[in-house]
């Protein structure tokens, strides 16, 4: 566990209550206190294309955007935001703008007279050096001061302008300085952005919004809470916008995106959202709209009581279950509908299946009984092996300390509220509490609900527990007519979202911007067309350098913008190929992946 830091970072572990945080005021849009989630996205256009820019912004606004952003790596660029706005004005639109810097302090500057925001990464925002090592702790002060004196230019002209900051920390670009500190983690995202923000309050200016986005959910979830507690240490609550980066396109890109913004929605955290999906910037709104309704006039719950959580939110440890029948322990998460069947009526099949146990025969190949808890305390004798349907009250009555513990069971937590996070957190710790192993599956039916909403609704239920490393299998119906291959989709989707199961190629792909020069989304297609059979491989699609090598620390390929319509390929953080036409990139990765041994026939 991360020394010297309280697990408290949200108002309620056990049942959702809203952090309220600083109101600030982004242009004519009030942020954070007692406001709702606030929906926003980026443009994709050339940053020195007004007419596109604006076209797009209008799109983005007409879907239900309140802040529309724009990239602006030189200061040409941040100029031409001016003429964007305008034109905007002039065909009345008001929405906030906001423009997004990195490496140029210069552009941020300039950017400030013509936005109503200026986003900065403090990984590569005025720092000194890129390649220094083993920093004393003078030398790390040095630099520290270095970056204040051009930080506080910016504050001085945010501050006059009546302009806002978001300080944006993201896992792909910490700086060489953070790096040799703390690594690449949470804490290290985590202090970088503090840095920053130590430097505004200092100087007295407090109109910010912080971030800390990653396309890895685990990263991102662990490190804004991890924000928010050291910024409860410090006695501050400043506004926080979520994300994930590089969520990817489709499905994937969707149950990504609530997987890890509805983790900190469910614990109160998040003031304003950004969908990122490698498409067009419009759509993203509707899908940021549906996971931001969820939480609308939401009203605080007290149904559950944990004071102290028994685990670190801010580190991934899977919950120690035993294995029964191959469900928990090391064991591949199993999917119900998939890998084992649940039926009415047993039937012959070469999968296990479970069979409501008044209609259970022990006789039965490969069958096992569901039934309550008193049902099975009552004829636990004349049982070998059986799934036990339970909830989180269960755990506060007196049948659950009749189990030993040493029972051949598998807890089925079966949660119908419309909210279930909560309950499955507190099943979690009572388990950890009473010093129970069993292996436990997830399950909730979701009522009236379309195709899009289950994704979503299932991914923030399911993805923000099982990132905590609680679950041993999953369990989603519905009462509609969505068929169980698609369930059973979702279902391994959420999981490899959560990297809690690994069942197909893994898609990191940055939504694009004003500063990627090649069609991202036809090449993010036809990477998935011709590699999605490759299980467990990790292929990265970035537009540019920005976040992309540090994006894709983790991914096993990568590739990446390099220019107009150029591309480079990497292996790992290794860059293989440099410069290859967009028309021939494609084919390249192909035999850069076959020359490494991890291609196989489809």
């Amino acid at each position: 566990m991360i020394e010297n830091i309280s697990t408290k970072y949200c108002e309620d572990y056990g049942n959702y209550q809203k952090w309220e945080t600083r109101e600030i005021h982004i242009g004519n849009l009030k942020l954070g206190g007692n406001n709702p989630v606030r929906l926003q996205s980026m443009s994709s256009r050339n940053p020195m294309d007004t007419e596109a820019n604006v076209e797009q912004a209008i799109r983005i606004i007409e879907a239900g955007g309140e802040l529309v952003r724009f990239t602006a790596p030189t200061v040409k660029d941040a100029e031409n935001i001016g003429n964007i706005s305008n034109s905007l004005k002039e065909r009345g639109h008001y929405a906030p703008l906001v423009a997004d810097i990195h490496f140029n302090p210069k552009a941020a500057m300039v950017a400030a007279d013509v936005v109503d925001k200026v986003r900065i990464n403090p990984g590569n925002f005025a720092e000194v050096s890129k390649t220094k090592i083993n920093y004393t702790k003078e030398e790390y002060q040095k630099a520290l001061d270095k970056i204040e004196v051009k930080f506080v230019k910016l504050i001085d002209k945010c501050k006059n302008l009546n302009r806002a900051i978001r300080i944006g920390s993201n896992h792909g670009s910490l700086s060489q300085r953070i790096m040799d500190k703390y690594g690449d983690t949470p804490e290290g995202m985590v202090e970088a952005a503090m840095e920053f923000l130590r430097i505004a309050v200092k100087h007295d200016f407090y109109n910010i919004v912080l971030s800390m986005k990653s396309s890895n959910i685990r990263i991102m979830v662990q490190a804004y809470r991890l924000l928010a507690a050291r910024m409860r240490e410090e006695n501050m609550n400043f506004p926080l916008h979520l994300g994930v980066t590089e969520a990817g396109e489709g499905e994937d890109g969707r149950i990504k995106s609530a997987a890890g913004i509805g983790a900190l929605l469910e614990d109160g955290l998040g003031d304003t959202i950004r969908v990122s999906l490698t498409e067009e910037p419009e759509f993203e709104i509707p899908i940021a709209k549906a996971i931001a309704d969820r939480y609308k006039n939401r009203p605080a719950e007290h149904k559950f009581k944990i004071n102290e959580l028994p685990y670190s939110p801010y580190e991934f440890k899977k919950r120690n279950s035993k294995s029964t029948n191959f469900i928990g322990g090391k064991n591949e998460i199993p999917v119900i509908g998939l890998d084992w069947i649940y039926s009415e009526k047993y039937k012959n099949s070469s999968k296990k299946q479970i069979i409501p146990f008044e209609k259970w025969d022990k006789e039965q190949n490969l069958s096992f009984p569901i039934m309550s808890l008193d049902n099975y305390i009552n004829n636990r004798e004349n049982i070998d092996m059986a799934f036990v349907e339970v909830n989180a009250t269960n755990f506060d009555n007196l049948s659950i300390n009749k189990l030993s513990g040493k029972e051949n069971i598998v807890f089925v937590l079966n949660e119908e509220s419309k909210f279930c996070m909560h309950a499955f957190r507190y099943t979690y710790v009572k388990l950890l509490e009473k010093n129970l192993d069993f292996p436990v599956i997830l399950k909730r039916k979701y009522i009236g609900l379309s195709e899009v909403e289950l994704q979503l609704y299932a991914a923030i239920d399911f993805g923000s527990i099982l990132v905590d490393g609680f679950g041993d299998g999953i369990w989603i119906e519905t009462d509609t007519e969505i068929t169980q291959e698609k369930i059973n989709e979702l279902s391994l989707g959420i999981l490899q979202a959560s990297r809690a199961r690994i069942s197909k190629t893994e898609f990191i792909s940055c939504p694009s911007c004003g500063r990627t020069l090649f069609n991202i989304q036809e090449a993010t297609s036809n990477i998935r067309v011709r590699t999605s059979h490759l299980k467990g491989l990790k292929i990265a699609v970035m537009g540019c350098i920005v976040n992309g090598p540090g994006e894709m620390a983790d991914a096993d390929y990568g590739y990446v913008g390099a220019g107009l319509n150029k591309i480079n390929l990497y292996k790992g953080k290794e860059v293989i190929e440099k410069g290859i036409d967009e028309d021939a990139a494609v084919e390249a990765l192909i035999n850069l992946i076959k020359t490494h041994g991890d291609w196989v026939e489809p």
